[in-house]
């Protein structure tokens, strides 16, 4: 049995569509230059040490405190913190 005009017509389109939302946009459009850029700047902002996320409860206090500090410190909540917590343990005596 032939198809009729308007079902081959059809099939193409499905075929069509089907392709177009496979395939990813072309690197030449700039996306990927960018992307590759971004990585370097990031790279190049990040220490030698790697950094760890860590989840700690704190009273919503301490935390609104905190903030309040980090907006006129220089590098922001993690080196805020990062600071106290390196002068603490320094002041700790070892046993």
């Amino acid at each position: 049995m032939a198809l009729k005009s308007t079902d081959m017509a059809k099939n193409m389109a499905k075929k069509l569509d089907g392709s177009l939302k496979s395939e990813s946009l072309p690197d030449r459009f700039g996306q990927a230059s960018k992307a590759a850029s971004s990585k370097r700047e990031r790279a190049a902002t990040i220490p030698a040490s790697k950094l760890v996320s860590v989840n700690y409860r704190l009273p919503a206090e301490l935390v609104n405190r905190l903030r309040d500090q980090a907006l006129n410190h220089e590098g922001g909540i993690n080196l805020l913190v990062a600071t106290a917590l390196n002068e603490w343990l320094d002041t700790q005596v070892k046993k």
